[in-house]
């Protein structure tokens, strides 16, 4: 049995007339396994790959099933969303619950650098991509999601203070994580 089939949780994928795709999924965002960090960065690399590319993909529709029976309900219809996650449909696929949990992971971990300035020491920026810290990786694939398939920001720091050794301090550049040029 392969380690995506060890998790609990289908998902099933209908595409629509234009494309598009659907999945019902039978587990909240929160109750999506961690993943391995490993699984995670291949996915990073992955979707980078596919935006310098330009490997655009489909919209991609997601029903969430609450645990009261309600569902909840995200859309991927942002071009480099829909690029990541087609990059990672093809990398580790979406139609199940661990690959899914590593599609959303990657977005919500691109989400929060957005958002937060407290990260910016964790990454850089470049013509071609990021580079990432492997505690950003470390922390993305083993902290929960909330409900909107984000990660919560105070949690997530929490958690990546855990992974403390190795942290690049302001100012300071990140050593690279793999052998590509800069």
């Amino acid at each position: 049995m392969t380690e995506a089939n060890e998790h609990r949780g289908s998902v099933h994928v209908g595409a629509r007339p234009d494309g598009s795709l659907t999945y019902m999924v039978e587990l909240p965002p929160e109750a999506l396994p961690s993943v391995h960090r490993r699984d995670l960065e291949r996915a990073w690399y992955a979707a980078r790959e596919a935006a310098l590319s330009e490997r655009w993909s489909v919209a991609r529709f997601f029903r969430f099933q609450r645990p009261d029976g309600s569902f909840g309900d995200l859309a991927l219809a942002d071009p480099d969303a829909c690029c990541w996650a087609g990059a990672v449909d093809r990398t580790v696929g979406l139609r199940n619950s661990y690959g899914l949990s590593v599609c959303l992971r990657l977005l919500a971990l691109v989400d929060l650098l957005a958002r937060v300035r407290w990260a910016d020491s964790l990454y850089q920026l470049q013509k071609d991509g990021a580079e990432l810290h492997p505690s950003l990786l470390r922390a993305a694939a083993t902290m929960p999601l909330t409900a909107d398939a984000r990660f919560d920001e105070t949690g997530f720091r929490s958690r990546l203070s855990r992974f403390a050794f190795g942290f690049a301090l302001e100012g300071q550049a990140l050593p690279r994580l793999s052998g590509a040029p800069p």
